[in-house]
């Protein structure tokens, strides 16, 4: 029995896709979902004065070694809301994670 448990996200990749004109824009080309996500929560944020209403949101995903997966430039759905992947995540090595998970992932959003 795990003492952690893991929750379905879904990742959302994007790309240039042309449209019923031929004409290239960016859309979502897959998604994908991904068992045993541990997600937790992140830092966040109120903006500037100039966004009185304005926060930042973020979450810390630790995806599970099964996951083969790159991130980089992809958003993730996380409890039914969309946040974009923060930077170019990359995998810890075998010898330091003995565990279930290896690839932690910073994913963020703005409101407001």
């Amino acid at each position: 029995m795990n003492l952690i448990q893991g929750e379905t996200v879904t990742v959302i990749r994007t790309g240039r896709v042309l449209d019923e004109l031929g004409e290239p824009t960016y859309g979502e080309d897959a998604r994908e979902e991904v068992e045993s996500v541990v997600v937790a929560p992140g830092a966040t944020a109120d903006l500037d004065a100039s966004r009185p209403e304005g926060v930042t949101v973020a979450y810390t995903l630790c995806f599970p070694k099964t996951y083969a997966g790159e991130l980089k430039g992809c958003a993730v759905e996380v409890r039914g809301e969309r946040f974009r992947v923060v930077g170019d995540p990359q995998r810890y090595t075998e010898a330091n994670t003995p565990g279930t998970w290896n690839l932690t992932v910073e994913v963020t959003r703005t409101d407001g």
